[in-house]
């Protein structure tokens, strides 16, 4: 085995497994094997002649047991990972479990899972029930596992099947994902992200895994299974990888790599997991929390921070009308609860300099009195060496020129300023009046 500097060898499991639950009321109507037959002409290949194969041969088992067999899933995590009342209320009821379970080699494709998967959807389906995905403690509708298998391209979106659940501690947030081992791949984590980045760096870490996820299955291609992969120890990161993971490829376009060290942090407990740590470069200097500041920024780059000035009466002064009329609105669902989820409410203010002010973009925290938004910097002044990535600031109102919504893919609204600026006319200097 090949060691270097510039890989780290990632050890492969011998074999990997899938466990899927149907809750039910009684037995069973129809057989697995009808049932998957149903989903002729719904299900693309080769998934569906993949779960019949699987069904005939010994690397599958479809089993019904009354529930009384089996240990109480643990409900708080199930509320947790998504499960509705309904849901809940199905499994309490239920008096027998219809358990899937298939075992496969690792590599592309995981036929374990999609097999598994679109079998436990069938039954589902069939009995009018739920799909509990053991690995995620997620309740799947049938509909909902059925889509999340392959299309006809054979393409997924890989938030279908890893998540990223996060918890905060005194160095600031904690980052995992749970879905990767399904793949063979150890889990990923990141420490200490600043809690502004909540939702930006979930879009990172599953960008990250997608492009670690091609690197692992490009390792497994051989005919026999390799005791180790070797990854590369710079991971590349780039906002076609988060796109494309969350099943949107033509929603982004191209960004600046962001390059992840990676490193293997063994489980000192032999009952805990392992991760490869998710870091910045050697020798970035200053706080990790910073770099995962500036990565943000650079991979959702549809916001920029700019030092270049408005034109009185041209589009630029007719964007930033449009921005202000709005901002009213935008603050109301903000502090509503009702932006989209999974997103956030940035504002851009200017900052007074030499030449005239610099616009800079703001992650929006809090905003009770309508006339004060607190915030976290998204981008570092030229003209005020206070304001840095990630820093607080707090902005009067009267000062904002343009907002915007951002989720993963980018901006979803707002941004008339920055649509001005990237239409490439040349900026004449003249300061911006409001």
């Amino acid at each position: 085995m090949l060691i270097t500097d510039d890989f780290l060898p990632v050890p492969v499991p011998e074999s990997l497994s899938a466990t899927y639950l149907v809750p039910m009321v009684g037995l069973p109507k129809v057989s697995a094997k009808t049932a998957v037959a149903a989903l002729t002409g719904r299900l693309a290949e080769p998934v569906h002649g993949l779960a019949r194969q699987m069904l005939d041969s010994p690397l599958m088992s479809v089993d019904t047991r009354p529930i009384t067999e089996f240990p109480e899933l643990p409900p708080d995590l199930l509320t947790a990972f998504g499960a509705t009342k309904e849901q809940l209320a199905r499994l309490a009821a239920a008096t027998h479990l219809v358990v899937v379970q298939a075992e496969y080699r690792p590599g592309w494709p995981p036929a374990h899972e999609w097999a598994a998967r679109a079998v436990a959807a069938a039954v589902a389906e069939s009995v009018d029930s739920d799909v509990v995905d053991v690995f995620g403690l997620q309740f799947l509708d049938p509909a909902t596992a059925l889509r999340s298998l392959p299309d006809e391209q054979g393409r997924i979106r890989l938030v279908d099947w890893v998540l990223v659940p996060y918890s905060s501690d005194t160095e600031g947030l904690w980052f995992t994902t749970k879905g990767l081992r399904r793949f063979g791949l150890l889990e990923l984590q990141t420490q200490g992200v600043p809690d502004h980045l909540t939702r930006a760096w979930g879009a990172v870490m599953t960008g990250a895994a997608r492009r670690l996820l091609r690197d692992w299955t490009d390792g497994l291609t051989g005919e026999e299974v390799p005791a180790f992969v070797q990854l590369p120890v710079l991971a590349t990161v780039t906002g076609h990888d988060i796109a494309v993971a969350y099943g949107n490829p033509e929603q982004h376009g191209a960004t600046a790599p962001v390059l992840l060290r990676l490193e293997l942090d063994p489980a000192t407990d032999p009952e805990a997991d392992s991760f490869l740590s998710l870091r910045p470069p050697a020798g970035h200097p200053g706080p990790d929390g910073r770099y995962y500041a500036a990565a943000c920024a650079t991979l959702f780059s549809g916001i920029q921070p700019d030092v270049r000035y408005a034109r009185s009466g041209d589009a630029m002064s007719r964007a930033v009308a449009t921005a202000r009329a709005a901002l009213g609105d935008a603050r109301a669902r903000f502090v509503a609860g009702q932006l989209p989820s999974e997103s956030q409410l940035v504002v851009k203010y200017g900052l007074p300099g030499d030449d005239g002010p610099e616009y800079v973009w703001a992650g929006v925290t809090s905003w009770e009195a309508p006339e004060r938004i607190v915030g976290v910097s998204a981008s570092d002044a030229n003209t005020d060496q206070s304001v840095r990535i990630g820093a607080p600031v707090v902005v009067e109102t009267s000062d904002v020129v343009d907002w915007a919504v951002l989720d993963a893919t980018g901006v979803i609204e707002g941004g008339w300023t920055q649509a001005v600026l990237d239409s490439g006319e040349p900026p004449t200097p003249t300061p911006l009046s409001l």
